[in-house]
């Protein structure tokens, strides 16, 4: 387990998730990733991160299930993400479940601040409408989401980890449009979720 996290109560440093991995699975992904020209390395040691393990222990919290977890590009550039979810959409049919977490909202020294309310409100906005154009029109429209409204006031420099998994997810969504499936507000920020397929 990796907590990558800090100032939390101790208890969320003890969780486990122990769901198994799919060694095949692995090899699988990173023949789609080298054939797309995209290079990879397998890590066998590194544990779940928390954008693996929280989201997971309320989806399956039996961890009955095989996980393989894939780390986002060095490079926060979106169009590398979408490549690589393009390059993984054939797991799709093969009954691979791919999960992107983040949040459309990550600028935690704003989080409880009433003056990015309506901040966030413009970008969820944006990343609803976004989400749900056609996919050339959305993958255009993410590949360049720092025009968004509000957009670097929602992840600032070093923090847009937290929206490229959605642009890994889109582009494995291929033809498929997205669809919003939560809409909650988190200390009054705006906050989405979206499902492709």
């Amino acid at each position: 387990m990796l907590y990558d996290y800090h100032g939390f109560p101790p208890h969320t440093y003890t969780l486990r998730y122990d769901a198994p991995g799919d060694p095949a699975l692995a090899q699988r992904i990173a023949g789609l990733l080298h054939d797309a020209g995209l290079p990879s390395t397998k890590d066998v040691e590194r544990g779940f991160d928390h954008g693996t393990f929280i989201p997971l222990m309320l989806m399956f919290p039996a961890a009955d299930i095989p996980v393989v977890q894939l780390s986002l590009r060095h490079n926060p550039e979106p169009k590398a993400h979408l490549a690589a979810g393009a390059a993984l959409a054939p797991l799709r049919d093969e009954g691979v479940l791919i999960v992107g977490s983040g949040m459309s909202f990550h600028n935690m020294r704003a989080q409880s601040d009433a003056r990015f309310v309506p901040v966030a409100e413009a970008f969820d906005a944006w990343l609803n409408t976004t989400v749900q154009s056609p996919p050339a029109a959305r993958n255009t429209a993410l590949s360049d989401w720092e025009s968004a409204p509000g957009a670097r006031l929602c992840h600032p420099p070093n923090a847009e980890e937290h929206l490229l998994p959605l642009m890994v997810v889109a582009g494995a969504a291929a033809d498929d449009a997205g669809q919003r499936v939560y809409a909650e507000r988190c200390m009054g920020i705006s906050l989405s979720g979206y499902r492709f397929g």
